[in-house]
């Protein structure tokens, strides 16, 4: 594809930039920090300090850990020794103590830094050895556990997502958006992971189901469709149900977690214990307000932030929050001590993924609003 195909994309992101917020919205956007690459995760811990990722997806990002600074500027992190990895040095750099290919970060409220590294640059294979989570402590801002995943749970064509973290911090849970879709089960105390519902209808792409943004399907050159499997994960306030679903896919899934802890950290078959909990369409990110039975999604179809009340079961109706064109394929959430939702957005449909002719790197943004009341 020549220029002609690059030109849409550009010029809609530029349009996204300069647009103003929607009328009618509940509530207003404010932009928190704009990089230089493609961003997806962010967290906001228990005292407001900040921190984003950038994937190694299109670009060798010279940072994939970041902590925002009050002025917007990154700081890499824990250091510059962990961000020294590059695709181009990939025999000199050991993966087992460097980013690689980070997707997510998440401030587990106890001091903690969690951040997974699935180790897939390009979402070309996994880097031999690569493939870990990695907790880091605020207080020092030094790395205190390692957690590396073998074959049997970053198995080939694997790409770990997302994570959330049982009330009582024993346990992780992960999701896995790669060629087989799955969650991951991990005891934090020994390190022990299991895959759990790996190839489940629930954690795979839905048939049928075709992700579109700017009112045309997201498609790579070549025609393929995006087939994203488990993605999006949500812990309830009371930490017994764990929300998951496919990024392309309609169905939003729970499971109790002490199922998880038990029969999945077991290798039982839990799949019946698998609750379909009604369509949100497809979606990227999932959040629970703290305290709250509301969950929030990001709608990148129609570059909106949108809510269902979980006590109204399966059958719950969807509102829209914020829906802005400056939401260029909202991605990932997280809630600040004050209240307030933070979101990135990741632009995933203007990528070099997509459109051939696209700058391996794309300035991206961090937003936050209030929530309403």
């Amino acid at each position: 594809m020549g220029p002609a195909h690059a030109q849409p994309a550009a010029q809609a992101a530029t349009a996204a930039s300069q647009a103003p917020i929607s009328k009618g919205n509940h509530a207003a956007l404010q932009q928190v920090a704009q990089f230089g690459h493609q961003v997806t995760g962010v967290t906001v811990a228990e005292n407001g300090r900040t921190f984003v990722n950038f994937p190694r997806w299109t670009e060798d990002s010279a940072v994939s850990v970041a902590e925002v600074m009050a002025d917007g500027s990154l700081k890499p992190y824990p250091d510059a020794e962990w961000n020294a990895w590059r695709n181009v040095k990939r025999d000199e750099i050991s993966p087992q103590d460097h980013w690689v290919c980070v997707q997510s970060v998440v401030a587990d409220g106890r001091g903690n830094l969690w951040v997974i590294d699935p180790a897939a640059p390009g979402n070309d294979g996994l880097v031999p050895d690569g493939a870990k989570l990695v907790r880091i402590d605020l207080k020092t801002n030094r790395v205190a556990q390692v957690i590396r995943f073998d074959q049997n749970v970053a198995i080939p064509g694997s790409y770990l997502n997302d994570m959330r973290f049982s009330r009582d911090g024993r346990y992780a849970y992960l999701t896995d958006s790669g060629q087989r879709g799955a969650l991951v089960v991990v005891d934090l105390s020994n390190g022990n992971a299991r895959r759990v519902l790996d190839g489940h209808p629930s954690t795979q792409p839905e048939k049928g189901v075709v992700v579109t943004t700017d009112g045309k399907p997201v498609r790579y050159p070549d025609g393929r469709k995006v087939l994203f499997a488990a993605d999006g994960i949500a812990l309830s306030s009371d930490g017994a149900w764990l929300y998951y679903k496919a990024l392309t896919g309609n169905t939003l899934y729970r499971i109790q977690t002490r199922v998880l802890e038990s029969g999945g950290l077991a290798g039982q078959d839990v799949s019946g214990s698998v609750q379909n909990f009604g369509n949100i369409g497809p979606t990227d990110g999932l959040w629970i307000g703290r305290g709250t039975e509301t969950l929030y999604l990001t709608s990148m179809q129609d570059n909106a932030i949108k809510a269902r009340d979980l006590a109204q079961g399966a059958t719950g109706t969807l509102r829209t929050i914020v829906q802005d064109a400056r939401l260029r394929w909202p991605d990932t959430f997280s809630q600040g001590p004050d209240g307030s939702l933070y979101v990135t957005t990741s632009r995933i449909q203007d990528s070099a993924f997509f459109n051939k002719d696209a700058p391996p790197a794309l300035p991206t943004q961090l937003w936050k609003f209030k929530l309403p009341r």
